[in-house]
């Protein structure tokens, strides 16, 4: 699986880059993104949301949070 680690970039920073990133993928791949900024647990789900992506995991792993997205 792919990783996307975007640890110590603060807002708008992740979604400005997680957008970038996700144009790479095609429909049906997953990928794993790390983050710092307590906000992209609200940011990330609402983006996804409107952009094709599906949230299938989001949590808190000691000092990151863990999202695992797949494109649709």
């Amino acid at each position: 699986m792919t990783v996307i680690d975007l640890r110590g970039l603060t807002c708008p920073e992740p979604i400005i880059k997680l957008r970038q990133e996700m144009s790479k993928f095609k429909p049906g791949d997953v990928v794993e993104v790390l983050t710092t900024d307590p906000g992209t647990m609200i940011d990330i789900p609402i983006w996804a949301g409107n952009s094709g992506i599906v949230v299938l995991e989001c949590r808190r792993e000691g000092d990151h949070i863990k999202f695992v997205l797949k494109k649709i």
